[in-house]
């Protein structure tokens, strides 16, 4: 039987400037392309709906119609990865995996346990850099100790980052290395117990007047000046190192919220209790959080009463995405006035997010909440009211979410402002005293 190599496409579904495929394609035995759709995440996923699984599923079917052009297929599976991966051990003759580093407990975890399957079977795994720029021990203080603080981790960043890092991989020259076998028929979306919407996904087009007028665009949710790929971030469809180059050279404040992505993920890597559903700060965890259901509905339905909250939950709701300084507001509003644990917060963005990335919600829900690294301040209380009157002064955002603002419809707010920031100083620091 023939030798293989696998690649195992995960949160990188690209056939370019792919680290993981360069170095499949350029190992000694022809390349298997496998993907799997992993019944330990799906059978978590509460809508039949959810366009994130959509998205995947699309991305796939383009990419087996490439590789069928170059003779080759997709093996694409659904079920258990330890179990595909018995499966796929008793069909070919793998000697080695080539995947690339995600770095989530779930993962590191699942990619352990395939490793010492792989090894039981005389098969080596082997995983690379991909999802990020910089990672692990690449950007570490003078110490070697990890930073926690985002401005002097960036200014690292920065000197650290080469033309090495951005350069792509060469993928291209080695297609003909693909493993050659008939087209593989990919499982129904159906026959995985999910539904097509038919919505369509952001452009992974990389607009440049986007990001060259990002800094003065970015905070007003009536003004398209986000580039909106962070779907394509999320699941690798675009490369890291390209939009980074193109950063570099149009806008300094849009490379900065690539490097706070490397940065949340390096936090992620060294504080596993982060992993774990953890503060960052683990005094946080000792806030007496109300946690009020009928609040916490109101919330997630945006119905508060505060019209940038309740405009920024509608079109969440609505489609999957929220503006950046909306996500500020809505998490502030949640962990501050209404004290609800930021962990509810972070799992319902975790629902609805079509560009959900846990490293970077959990960071930016403990940001809000102040429990994280770098985080605002446990008094920094935003003023929805104040916050309206500088992101969207003329309430184009708003009255598009909320139609009927000005209408006896629309709901009296669930909590006084004063009242709430009163309330949530003195919590905050009963909990946290001895730190401050």
């Amino acid at each position: 039987m023939q030798k293989v190599s696998i690649m195992w496409f995960r949160r990188d579904l690209r056939l370019h400037d792919n680290a993981a495929l360069y170095h499949a394609l350029k190992s000694r035995n022809p390349v298997l392309p496998v993907f799997i759709f992993d019944t330990n995440i799906l059978d978590d996923l509460e809508d039949k709906k959810d366009r994130r699984v959509e998205f995947i599923y699309a991305v796939l079917v383009a990419m087996q119609e490439q590789l069928n052009a170059l003779g080759s297929t997709m093996n694409v599976w659904y079920g258990k990865p330890l179990e595909v991966y018995r499966s796929i051990l008793t069909t070919y003759a793998v000697e080695q995996v080539f995947t690339n580093h995600d770095y989530e407990q779930y993962a590191i975890d699942r990619d352990e346990a395939v490793a010492a399957l792989l090894k039981e079977h005389g098969a080596s795994f082997h995983t690379y850099k991909d999802h990020v720029l910089l990672e692990k021990e690449e950007v570490l203080k003078d110490d070697s100790s990890p930073y926690t603080v985002f401005t002097p981790y960036s200014r690292k960043w920065k000197a650290v980052l080469n033309d090495f890092h951005l350069k792509p991989y060469p993928v291209e020259k080695y297609f003909d290395h693909f493993y050659k076998q008939p087209e593989m028929e990919m499982p129904l979306l159906q026959s995985m117990g999910f539904e097509s919407t038919g919505e369509s996904f952001p452009s992974k087009e990389t607009r440049k007047d986007i990001v060259r007028q990002y800094k003065e665009r970015r905070n007003f949710p009536a003004v398209h000046g986000t580039s909106r790929l962070g779907v394509h971030l999320r699941f690798g469809t675009i490369s890291i190192r390209e939009l980074a180059g193109t950063a570099q050279s149009l806008s300094e404040t849009y490379l900065n919220e690539l490097v706070w992505r490397d940065f949340y993920q390096a936090i992620l890597w060294h504080f596993p209790h982060v992993r774990r559903g953890e503060s960052f700060k683990k005094e946080y965890d000792k806030i007496g959080w109300r946690n009020n259901e009928t609040e916490f509905k109101a919330w997630c339905e945006g119905r508060t009463g505060y019209p940038i909250v309740d405009a920024g939950m509608r079109e969440l709701n609505a489609t999957g995405f929220m503006h950046n300084r909306v996500r500020m507001i809505t998490a502030s509003f949640l962990t501050k006035h209404l004290l609800i644990d930021w962990r509810w917060g972070e799992a319902y963005f975790a629902k609805k997010l079509l560009d959900y990335d846990y490293a970077a919600n959990n960071g930016g829900w403990q940001w809000a909440a102040g429990s994280g690294c770098d985080a605002a301040p446990y008094f920094r209380v935003f003023n929805p009211t104040l916050q309206t009157e500088k992101f969207d002064k003329d309430l184009k955002y708003i009255r598009k979410w909320v139609p009927e603002l000005e209408s006896f419809d629309y709901p009296r707010p669930v909590v006084d402002h004063d009242t709430a920031r009163k309330r949530a100083i003195e919590v905050y620091s009963k909990a946290v005293k001895k730190a401050y």
